[in-house]
């Protein structure tokens, strides 16, 4: 079959295919007659080292990661090295393997000046806006109005003016799309970041994960600073000795920049005798901790960057059937509606309260778990997203062809 077009994914804060979002576009535009390339980082813990690898008909090229970036000075330069090395494969896969559209991630959003450059050969710009970089900022501690935000806002704007066609995950993506960035509401396709139900496959539960407990709770995601892991603690050592309740085994899965500083918060809270905390985990172990979850938990706090972005936890726990408790923000209602139970926002005893709420009403756990189940498999998987990611590929094409 001939090929609809060539495409080169551009990402740079994860590596492929461990960035699952970029790994389900990739290869369902594979599926769909596109040649498909990827530029990304290797994984900075001795995985996905290989320079080159072909998965699945995908061809990943592969530069040595950064350090890890712990200021303004060492973000800057991760910036421009990331750049550079991305540059330079770009020009490899263009000799090599050719292209028709640079499809670039954020963040950060400065390839756009990459995208600018090939558009003088006729390529397109793809933006696939991933986070909302200046809310990150703030959500991260970084001032709001500041040089910094302000520059991030002109570099946010300058991608959104480049791209001939922009994917944006969620409605709230959609309008700063729009109102922000300047961009025509025909220009912007919602791609949503469903939970591959191929993948996540439900398994009996294994009731030796609970380490002799009556119930498991369970926490799935990257652990930054802006995650509220630091409030998921508060809220166990709240529930554990302010409501009494010490049946229930917590594990927190996830690596991320905080992980050893959120497991000495855990050791100074006393907490080590009921919160694991595995780091990253293989899919097979992530299936078998939800399958065997009574309570699911996303605890991200209020920001303007979290009430506004879907949290990928939220989704995976409801393609596992599992009621969650969250903070009230305005995507994580909209994705999880009946299948979570919501805490003001940054109320730790609250939060602990409605997770002790939940444990203690299984029929209730079993209905809600039921909704969220229903709502990932007829609206939310990411079967349903791919529709819209070939759609913006056809509009793409046909201007390419005017």
């Amino acid at each position: 079959m001939a090929s609809h077009g060539k495409v080169l994914i551009i990402v740079q804060n994860l590596p492929v295919p461990f960035d699952r979002r970029v790994w389900l576009e990739a290869t369902a535009l594979i599926a769909a007659g596109y040649e498909v390339s990827v530029i990304c980082p290797k994984g900075k813990h001795g995985d996905f080292q290989e320079s080159h690898q072909v998965l699945e008909g995908v061809h990943i090229f592969r530069y040595p990661a950064p350090p890890e970036a712990k200021s303004v000075w060492g973000y800057f330069i991760e910036f421009i090295y990331c750049w550079l090395m991305t540059a330079f494969l770009s020009l490899h896969v263009w000799r090599t393997r050719g292209f028709d559209v640079i499809h670039a991630c954020n963040p950060p959003e400065t390839y756009f000046l990459l995208g600018l450059l090939y558009k003088i050969f006729g390529k397109k710009f793809v933006f696939d806006h991933h986070d909302l970089s200046p809310e990150m900022y703030v959500a991260k501690g970084g001032r709001k109005g500041g040089i910094l935000y302000r520059l991030l806002l002109l570099l946010e704007r300058l991608t959104f003016q480049t791209a001939d066609v922009v994917l944006a995950t969620n409605e709230s993506h959609k309008r700063i799309a729009i109102n922000r960035g300047g961009v025509l509401p025909n220009r912007i396709f919602v791609v949503r970041s469903g939970p591959d139900l191929k993948r996540l496959q439900r398994l009996p539960p294994e009731p030796q994960l609970k380490h002799g407990r009556r119930y498991l709770a369970c926490y799935l995601g990257e652990m930054c600073p802006q995650d509220g892991v630091d409030l998921l603690l508060r809220a166990i050592k709240y529930l554990v000795e302010h409501i009494g309740r010490q049946d229930t085994t917590f594990v927190l899965m996830g690596g991320g920049p905080a992980l050893e500083d959120l497991k000495r918060l855990r050791d100074r809270l006393g907490l080590r005798e009921w919160v694991i905390m595995t780091g990253r985990v293989s899919d097979l172990d992530l299936c078998r901790y939800l399958s065997t979850a009574d309570v699911c938990l996303d605890p991200d706090p209020y920001t303007e960057w979290a009430d506004q972005s879907t949290m990928n936890k939220i989704m995976e726990y409801m393609a596992f059937g599992k009621p969650i408790v969250a903070f009230d923000l305005k995507e994580t209602r909209f994705s999880a509606q009946e299948a979570a139970v919501y805490a003001h926002p940054n109320d730790v005893e609250e939060f602990a309260n409605l997770i002790n709420e939940l444990l203690c009403d299984e029929p209730r756990r079993i209905r809600m778990g039921e909704a969220g189940r229903r709502r990932v498999e007829e609206f939310l998987s990411w079967e349903h997203s791919v529709p819209f990611l070939l759609s913006a590929y056809a509009s793409l094409f046909r201007i390419n062809s005017l």
